[in-house]
């Protein structure tokens, strides 16, 4: 009987459990649908949350523009060459990288342009060479490959024409050497490089003028060879040669895509040479005055053309290298977005960045927070007119001094438009 009634209380009990799991189908689907809902909204908020890169502490956010897309990266590494590899980012012969891989990443927002090699078809003195290389000038295409080039000598670029019977698909560069020739000017010996065929057409090109006592060997109509040489006298007078050094011009290209103060070199330039000859006019053996006979270009200069970056963007990262507190970051901008744009070498009045600046020494305002002479920055740093981690040190050193902090410097910006 005991054992009976055991077993009858435990039948209710295992009943009341089968009745239980077997709810209405509408129970187990509203828990279902209840648990989708929660996993999408946790999905939501997740990207939401994340849709913006997360930096870690003391990261930079590096933007590397190649192969067609462009790779957003929280960095520690120190130079771009340093990235590239952890990244495993394969450069080929002949691909450029801008700025160089020796830059050192020091700001946010910093932005690295990866141009791929192209095939190229290098022509000179009947000897063609396939190469590959994403320099942007013959002229450095050619440098890139090791061919050495003169300044005097003609480099050309064109399209291929004909890919199928030239095996290239991409430019032809031609290069037509200079001649190398000796003239002997009254006496002092130039070594020339130069594209003329005859004497005569010699003279025309670097523009010797002679006189009707002035002898010339040989003839005008003797053609050139290599290494001939040209002799110009002129009997009777005292002549002195100087040879100058003649500057390397520079051209400059403003890229956007580049961060501000980085940059690339696309072609190296050279200095030239000019020989001056003076004729010197002697009383009693003692030269009193010299008049320029000739002013004969020897070596001609070489354009160097460099390219400057003049995005912003990541200028605004240098706060925390500078010291500013997070929580100071928005009365900082909001400051110096309206003193100078976030242009560290803009002097008061400028509408516009230079890169180079202008004027620094003016005894108006200049610099991120246009500081009144902008001299005054000096105590931060000596490299004060151009590096805006230091003029920041000095903008928040002047904050905490005059206003006891940047937020009661934003409050009297505010109220006065000015700091």
């Amino acid at each position: 009987m005991k054992l009976n009634k055991i077993r009858s209380n435990r039948k209710p009990k295992l009943a009341g459990l089968l009745n239980y799991v077997k709810q209405p189908v509408h129970f187990s689907v509203l828990i279902f649908v209840v648990l989708i809902l929660i996993t999408i909204a946790a999905g939501y908020l997740f990207r939401s949350k994340t849709s913006t890169l997360i930096k870690p502490i003391n990261d930079k956010i590096v933007i590397i523009n190649y192969d067609k897309k462009i790779l957003t990266v929280p960095s520690k590494e120190p130079t771009v060459g340093a990235l590239l590899k952890k990244l495993g980012i394969v450069l080929n012969p002949g691909d450029v990288v801008e700025p160089d891989q020796s830059t050192p990443i020091y700001q946010d927002d910093f932005r690295i342009n990866i141009y791929r090699a192209m095939p190229a078809e290098i022509i000179e003195n009947g000897q063609v060479q396939f190469v590959f290389s994403a320099a942007t000038t013959p002229r450095s295409i050619a440098q890139q490959q090791g061919i050495k080039v003169y300044p005097a000598d003609i480099v050309s670029d064109s399209p291929v024409k004909n890919f199928i019977q030239s095996y290239a698909i991409g430019r032809q560069i031609v290069i037509t050497p200079a001649m190398p020739v000796y003239v002997n000017l009254y006496g002092t010996s130039l070594l020339i490089r130069t594209q003329a065929k005859t004497v005569g057409d010699l003279i025309k090109q670097e523009d010797i003028h002679l006189s009707k006592s002035d002898q010339i060997l040989p003839g005008t109509s003797a053609a050139l060879t290599p290494y001939s040489q040209v002799f110009i006298i002129r009997h009777g007078i005292k002549i002195e040669s100087v040879t100058k050094q003649i500057a390397m011009p520079i051209q400059v290209i403003y890229d956007s895509s580049l961060a501000y103060g980085t940059g690339a070199i696309r072609q190296y330039g050279s200095t030239g040479t000019e020989a001056v000859t003076y004729q010197d006019n002697t009383q009693n053996g003692v030269v009193v005055s010299r008049t320029v006979l000739q002013d004969v270009v020897t070596v001609q200069p070489v354009t160097q053309i460099e390219v400057e970056g003049t995005s912003l963007s990541g200028i605004k990262g240098d706060m925390t290298l500078a010291g500013i507190s997070p929580s100071d970051y928005q009365y900082a901008d909001y400051i110096i977005s309206h003193e100078s744009g976030w242009c560290p070498t803009k002097a008061q009045g400028e509408h516009y960045c230079p890169v180079i600046p202008d004027n620094p020494m003016t005894p108006n305002g200049y610099g991120l927070c246009q500081a009144t002479p902008g001299y005054k920055m000096a105590t931060a740093g000596s490299d004060w007119q151009t590096n805006p981690v230091t003029q920041l040190r000095w903008c928040s050193s002047y904050a905490q001094a005059r206003y006891n902090g940047w937020y009661n410097a934003y409050i009297h910006w505010l109220n006065y438009h000015n700091w």
